[in-house]
């Protein structure tokens, strides 16, 4: 790979890697503040223990967020993906 691929590589994985942690973020903060909205509307005063409903926009929503992650952190491309097993196998056969 030639030097201005591989930095073209680089940014667009720079640039995965700070969205994906613009978005944790987001989730983060929306979420605390949905779980907030439950806690002071019926969390505190609830008498059945039912699932809150904050969990459901944290489990769908989390989920995007574990694929954004992998985009991000998982292998860069498919070719970086086939040349990291290519090697693994040549280091398991002792070559």
């Amino acid at each position: 790979m030639e030097p201005s691929q591989q930095d073209k590589l680089l940014w667009k994985i720079a640039k995965k890697r700070a969205a994906f942690k613009k978005h944790l973020s987001t989730y983060v903060i929306v979420n605390l503040f949905l779980w907030a909205i439950w806690w002071f509307t019926q969390g505190r005063h609830d008498g059945h223990y039912g699932v809150p409903w904050p969990v459901w926009p944290m489990v769908g929503w989390g989920l995007g967020l574990g694929f954004n992650y992998f985009s991000a952190y998982g292998p860069a491309d498919k070719q970086s993906a086939v040349e990291h097993e290519y090697e693994k196998l040549k280091r398991e056969q002792g070559r």
